[in-house]
């Protein structure tokens, strides 16, 4: 697990490599068996042999996170604080050994393995733009738990550290090299033993500023007013940006407010006591759920259909040269694609190649891709405005106008030129599969892939089944979404397919407050209070009035005699038919705006839509904007519309931004319990109608879907 070499210059190299793992993950395993050679290396000092100390990995990457089943499952308050310790006291004895320590990082090192970086005297990086550094914890509800961020409040300074450790970013060599979380580049990886050789022959008595005397917090401690000060203003941000539903953005001010009054060894007390709480809480019992289980269900194919061979796209076309044609190209040149870029015409088409352009050049510009990487990435992507160029290609994908005629026109153009085995998608938000696909000459390899605004940053797309669309293509689409790193939830070609047809409810949902008399501001205020990225009224100006009434009006026509129309629906009207306000693309909605695109509410809306309630129910509303959410989820799922619970609870969060601290729509009614959560939609019911019913194979839902531990960490599976 760990092998011990010392070389004739008393130099000792530790290097990582647990047994039938294809990843280093610090857990129990691994904490158990450094200690030992932690004392080993503590009596070489004693004897005078050892001058200096190298970690490495013989896995392709540096060092994992931890153990995170275990965690999820943890119960007992004690038992963390304790691991937890345990792990930051041999961190603790590999900084103090009165030798220097090399961290020689030959891979990525994230979460738990960067702690232990952290623990060393001095990084160095082989200076690969794929590998990734850092501590993103916060992604899951967590912060590091091995004195992270004490060492790096002490390496940098409260001001520095603190965006570092609540964004969760991973950072390529570059950009770490920048920001200081590491110390220096390596070409290869004998360059890099050669440095950390160097380094140690030159630095023989090393001590962390924490362990010296005199030495202090770069930029002062929460003792000095500035300082204080400059702390309560980030509370202040926080909480203005996040409405403390994070409870790890806050554990992280907070630590760094206490830890940088005290020493290093009482601030590490305090992340420990800090770490253990959110271990517990459900905030990160949620997002561990949604990013770690859901996310693993999905990424090991288990809804994909079997029996098909690896999909391995090699080139993509694309009909239309827009943003969101533009976005996708990009998306699939990062991963080593070709592209070819159609639109009318080559000079149209020549936009989505500037486009690509802007984005790599940021790219060059983070440290995430070598300028001399540019030459052949852009060689990669071809533009054109005549469609037999697609002939070659794997994967056909249209982004055009959200029109059924237009969208019927380029694939016909298209399909004239591909072969028998190349795969066509259309990237619809509304239109059915099945129809468009009625011009196909093969229809069972067409199929939806609809892509999120923006489409190379989300990490979601729906592939979307037409009633011909054959189990190959679905399980060939599902593995050209995971080569661009998306993940791929499968739905029904049904109304709204599932993220648009239950992210309209949220929207209805404040319309129909708006309707009641409740104020526009503060709909916008609670939608995001209760997790949402944006209000209510603004998420409706942004996907269109008249789009937002399209699919209610899909429902009409789906449910027949059983639909009951919702109530937001006249406002609606009077919006789009008499006042002529369609949303944010004719710059006129519930909102107004200024010529940047810079909005605020529509001064005159509550003239149309008068402010009656003075008083209101917090929660009451909070929860509608929720429930509304969750339980058309759950009918989704009745209905078949999607099959799974973790792909409704990624698309939730990453389709449409469902609380990421909840844990996506069907965690949220384990976190409510589902007793409690069924009493309170009977009353929702009872007072507001039936949207808030629950579907009769709701409970079935729930019980059978909370993931039970084994006796191998998943974390260790990865």
């Amino acid at each position: 697990m760990i092998h011990y070499k010392k070389d004739t210059d008393n130099i000792a190299t530790l290097t990582f490599d647990m047994k039938d793992r294809p990843i280093n993950v610090i857990n129990h395993e691994i904490g158990e068996a450094l200690g030992p050679v932690i004392e080993h290396l503590k009596n070489e000092k004693a004897r005078g042999v050892l001058k200096g100390v190298i970690i490495t990995s013989a896995k392709k990457t540096f060092l994992s996170g931890g153990d995170l089943e275990y965690i999820y499952h943890a119960r007992d308050e004690q038992e963390i604080s304790e691991f937890a310790g345990r792990l930051k006291k041999v961190l603790r004895d590999l900084e103090s050994p009165g030798v220097p320590v090399v961290a020689a990082i030959n891979g990525s090192a994230l979460g738990s393995g960067f702690e232990v970086a952290l623990a060393c005297h001095h990084r160095i990086v082989i200076d690969n733009p794929e590998t990734r550094l850092g501590n993103p914890e916060i992604q899951i509800g967590l912060i590091p738990g091995s004195g992270a961020i004490i060492r790096l409040m002490w390496l940098l300074g409260i001001q520095e550290c603190y965006p570092i450790l609540t964004s969760g970013r991973r950072y390529a060599p570059q950009e770490a090299l920048k920001v200081g979380i590491i110390d220096e580049l390596a070409k290869d990886q004998k360059d890099l033993i050669e440095r950390a050789k160097t380094w140690l022959l030159e630095n023989r008595e090393y001590r962390r500023p924490w362990d010296q005397e005199g030495e202090q917090i770069p930029g002062g401690t929460a003792h000095q007013p500035a300082t204080a000060q400059m702390l309560k203003d980030m509370a202040t941000n926080l909480a203005s940006k996040t409405h403390n539903n994070y409870p790890a953005s806050q554990a992280i001010l907070n630590i760094l407010f206490e830890g940088s009054k005290v020493d290093f060894d009482t601030a590490s007390q305090i992340e420990t006591r800090y770490y253990t709480r959110l271990v517990m809480s459900k905030e990160c019992k949620n997002m561990i759920k949604a990013f770690w289980f859901d996310y693993y269900s999905i990424k090991r194919g288990h809804f994909r259909p079997k029996g098909f061979g690896r999909f391995r796209p090699k080139k993509v076309g694309i009909i239309g040269a827009g943003t969101m044609g533009s976005r996708i190209a990009f998306a699939c040149l990062k991963r080593g694609m070709e592209v070819v870029l159609k639109d009318v015409s080559k000079l149209i088409a020549e936009r989505g190649r500037h486009y690509v352009i802007q984005k790599v050049d940021a790219l060059i510009a983070e440290g995430r891709m070598e300028r001399h990487e540019k030459d052949g990435f852009l060689k990669r992507i071809q533009t054109t405005e005549d469609p037999k160029h697609f002939q070659d290609c794997d994967l056909v994908i249209e982004a055009v106008f959200e029109n059924a005629k237009v969208k019927q026109k380029v694939t016909k153009e298209a399909e004239g030129f591909l072969d028998e085995y190349t795969l066509f998608a259309s990237n619809t938000i509304s239109i059915p599969i099945t129809e468009l696909a009625e011009v196909s000459m093969r229809p069972d390899h067409y199929v939806g892939l609809h892509f999120f605004h923006p489409a190379d940053e989300v990490p979601l797309v729906e592939i979307v089944k037409g009633s011909k669309t054959s189990d190959e293509t679905i399980a060939r689409a599902y593995d050209f979404a995971w080569a661009i790193k998306k993940i791929p939830i499968v739905v029904k070609d049904d109304w709204g397919f599932y993220a648009a047809r239950v992210q309209n409810t949220f929207i209805l949902e404040g319309i129909t407050m708006l309707q009641e008399g409740y104020s526009p501001a503060l709909i916008e205020n609670l939608s995001k209070q209760a997790g949402m990225p944006k209000g209510a009224l603004a998420f409706a100006d942004d996907l269109g009035l008249d789009m937002v009434l399209k699919y209610e009006n899909q429902a009409a026509a789906h449910y027949g005699n059983k639909y009951i129309q919702h109530p937001a629906v006249g406002v609606l009207s009077t919006m789009l038919e008499e006042l002529k306000r369609p949303g944010r693309k004719k710059k006129k909605g519930f909102y107004e705006y200024d010529e940047n695109g810079d909005r605020k509410l529509w001064q005159e809306l509550q003239e149309h839509f008068p402010t009656t309630k003075t008083t209101f129910n917090r929660e009451e509303l909070i929860e509608r904007f929720l429930f509304a959410q969750v339980l058309e989820a759950c009918w989704c799922m009745q209905e078949g519309v999607i099959s799974s619970v973790p792909e409704a609870n990624l698309g939730s969060i990453h389709g449409w931004g469902f609380p990421a601290f909840k844990g996506g729509v069907i965690q949220f009614v384990h976190n409510y319990e589902l007793s409690a959560f069924t009493k309170r939609c009977k009353q929702y019911e009872k007072s507001h109608g039936q949207r808030f019913k629950v579907p009769k194979a709701l409970k079935k839902i729930i019980i059978s879907e909370e993931p039970r531990q084994t006796t191998k960490s998943m974390a260790n599976k990865a």
